[in-house]
């Protein structure tokens, strides 16, 4: 924090939002209020905000901002609600919370919180976890829209989450591949697409694969090689065998680091299970020629240290976790495992600075006398389950029969899959309490609606999104805006209304200060700064002199430094998942046809596969409500030349799109950024639906399938839909 004049002062702060980045926002504050928002512009790395992070202000203060409780008075989803006080608020949530306790059991509280804000250490749904574990429990929901696959691969191939690089090691590979991965837009730690800048510049070969021609492809790669969405883990494969065959594998890497290549070289080579694996077999799988795989097989294990960059896309689709495991065993094979230019395409995570469980461990630690008599966490419900959950309850095989569902920190009527079926799932709960900032598509079901503040009206510490070399201090800027609160206030006042003890008994100060203490004992960068002087200067950015990489210490010396697995070595090969006996999480990585892909019977009912992807002006829903960013980009569907035209379908026009789950409307994109046979809409739209059911809000979710992978993958990339146009009567 720093003075600018006697009227004037710069506040530092965070978006603690889940966009892929923490960057460092610098609040100008006028008389209590903000004036304006810059970002870093001191020493390198220089942590610069995007667009979202720019446009805060117009967040905080916005017409729309929820300023009071609320009591629902309409039927549920109509958005009809009524002043009331806090206490008449708290005095409803906490007796409802005691009626369902008292009836049903805990097991009937669901509690559904997600990402509207993550990374912090005090403000997050961590506070109303606590809350509802020391009241004797609920019913959490698990899995991530996300990463679930390549979380799960990570572990079961390297023991670890910890298995990426920082993005200052990018310029330092030969070649890169971007696979379905798009940090022009989703940021994928704060400074990537600065350090791909670099890459280019250097003339470091970028090569995009993915169904669209991205705003990453357009900015840094050289090569754009479309491939149809859910067979990605095809063309590895292939790539694979043409490794192989042409002697491209690092024999000697395999051997010392890994167990299983020469099982998974049987299934490719096809001695062991079906076809040879070639490009060949691969092309009408994927849509990509024979000879394009090949070629990028060939540059991939010759141009080392290569980098394949992943996280996201292809692993959310039916089998997800076969494509992160095939991409870890592709990067074993060109030894680009533990070394400067290499990745280990893992989960991401880099072996510096706090990581994301820290705060989590950090208020588990805090937790007076453990937790306490009939606590224990019950049987989580996954986020693609929530819906069928509530429906059928103890009748469709789950613990318990939904009653209340406690909400925070998330939209999941918006953000889940199935929408529709979300609607009359949410519609059949006796109880629903929303914290909310924002009249949402899912706060408009709530029947108590608390109003929470933003970050820029309370102190936090957030630590980067996978980690990395910086923590920020979120100064509190200005005063909470009307009579909102942050999360950790509300639950120290519903605390009180339950007779919980020892909740929080100290000010947000002094949990903050005690926090980073303990991180100081976490962290593997020591020593941190004292905490006032943190505070004081509001970022610490960490000294590492050279990229930050994982697993040089097992490649230096395995037999001193295993691999956190069974086998202490990469794990091409699972023995765990050989024992699961499960035919879709076979033990080495495989391609298995997903559904609703090309090979779906629903292909002719439904002929284009469509892809839910992310957008510059949203993080998720968060921001879908602000006007600046609106005008970025609209909401539309992109559809490629040759499918608008068999379906005489215009640019700008609006079209239905619609399949057995739901139809929505928005305007058409006709662009050849976009492969033919694939569609593709901006997920994070706020569902707004008409007096006939059909969505006006561009809400990509009302057609995605309840499902998830065999692994707990969002299977969001999964979906088949047809488009025609929209006929006004």
């Amino acid at each position: 924090m720093s003075e600018l004049n006697s009227t004037e002062k710069i506040v530092i702060s965070s978006c603690p939002h889940d966009c892929g980045g923490t960057c460092l926002l610098k609040l100008h504050v006028k008389g209590g209020v903000i004036t304006k928002i810059e970002t870093d512009g001191g020493e390198e790395p220089q942590l610069r905000a995007c667009a979202r992070g720019r446009a805060y202000r117009q967040r905080v203060y916005a017409p729309d901002r929820l300023k009071y409780p609320l009591k629902r008075i309409g039927e549920r989803g109509e958005g009809k609600f009524t002043r009331i006080t806090w206490d008449e608020a708290l005095d409803k949530v906490a007796s409802e919370l005691e009626r369902i306790k008292e009836n049903y059991g805990n097991d009937a509280i669901y509690y559904i919180a997600y990402s509207g804000n993550t990374g912090t250490f005090l403000h997050s749904q961590l506070a109303v976890f606590r809350l509802l574990t020391m009241f004797g429990g609920f019913t959490p929901c698990w899995g991530s829209a996300s990463f679930w696959g390549s979380l799960f691969s990570s572990e079961t191939t390297y023991g670890t989450l910890t298995a990426g690089h920082t993005s200052d090691d990018i310029p330092n590979a030969r070649f890169i591949i971007m696979w379905g991965w798009n940090p022009a837009e989703t940021v994928q730690r704060t400074n990537t697409p600065y350090y791909l800048s670099q890459a280019r510049e250097k003339g470091i070969k970028i090569v995009s694969v993915d169904p669209r021609f991205t705003d990453s492809a357009a900015a840094f790669a050289s090569q754009w090689i479309p491939i149809r969405p859910g067979t990605d883990t095809a063309m590895l494969i292939a790539m694979a065998y043409v490794m192989i065959t042409e002697n491209l594998h690092d024999r000697k890497f395999l051997e010392t680091y890994t167990v299983g290549f020469e099982k998974f070289k049987g299934y490719v080579l096809g001695t062991t299970d079906g076809p040879p694996k070639t490009p060949d077999w691969a092309e009408p799988i994927t849509g990509v020629p024979a000879e394009t795989i090949a070629t990028l097989a060939r540059e991939y294990a010759t141009k080392k240290p290569s980098k394949l960059l992943t996280l996201g896309a292809p692993g959310r689709t039916a089998f997800g976790e076969q494509f992160h495991r095939a991409a870890a065993t592709i990067a074993a094979m060109a030894g680009n495992i533990g070394i400067y230019g290499g990745d280990p395409a893992g989960f991401g995570l880099c072996p510096v600075g706090l990581q994301p469980n820290t705060s989590t461990g950090l208020i588990a630690r805090k937790m007076p006398g453990g937790l306490p008599e009939g606590a224990r966490q019950r049987p989580a419900i996954h986020i693609t389950k929530l819906w069928d959950a509530i429906l059928r309850g103890k009748e469709g095989g789950y613990k318990a029969d939904a009653k209340m569902a406690y909400i925070t920190n998330g939209n999941p009527v918006n953000q889940f899959m199935n929408t529709n079926k979300a609607v009359r799932a949410i519609k059949q709960l006796e109880t629903i309490v929303v914290h909310e900032q924002f009249m949402t598509t899912t706060a408009r079901f709530a029947d108590i609606l608390l109003p929470v503040n933003t970050q820029f009206e309370r102190n936090d510490i957030v630590r980067p999104w996978q980690a990395g070399p910086y923590c920020i201090y979120m100064n509190k800027a200005i005063d909470s805006l009307y009579e909102s609160k942050s999360d950790l206030e509300i639950c120290t006042a519903l605390a009180e209304k339950l007779g919980i003890k020892g909740y929080s008994g100290i000010t947000e100060d002094e949990w903050l200060r005690s926090f980073w203490e303990d991180a100081n004992d976490m962290s593997d960068t020591k020593p941190l700064p004292d905490y006032d002087t943190f505070k004081k200067e509001g970022v610490f950015k960490i000294k590492i002199g050279k990229p930050a990489i994982s697993f040089t210490k097992q490649i230096k010396d395995l037999k001193a430094n295993p691999f956190p697995t069974p086998s202490g070595k990469i794990e091409i090969y699972s023995k765990k998942l050989e024992e699961k006996n499960d035919s879709k999480l076979p033990p080495i990585p495989m391609y298995i046809e997903p559904w609703e892909g090309r090979s779906d019977s629903l292909i002719e009912k439904y002929p284009l596969q469509l892809i839910t992807t992310h957008t510059k002006r949203r993080t998720h829903a968060n921001m879908a409500n602000i006007t600046w960013l609106r005008t970025l980009e609209p909401q539309t569907i992109w559809i490629n030349p040759v499918d608008a035209a068999t379906r005489d379908i215009h640019h700008g026009k609006t079209v239905r799109v619609f399949n057995d789950r739901g139809i929505i409307v928005l305007t058409a994109k006709i662009t050849e950024r976009i492969m033919p046979g694939v569609v593709s809409i901006d997920q994070g739209a706020w569902y707004n639906p008409d007096k006939n059911g059909i969505d006006r809000g561009g809400c990509a979710n009302v057609l995605l399938k309840d499902e998830h992978s065999p692994a707990g993958a969002f299977c969001s990339n999964n979906c088949l839909v047809q488009i025609e146009r929209e006929f006004k009567v």
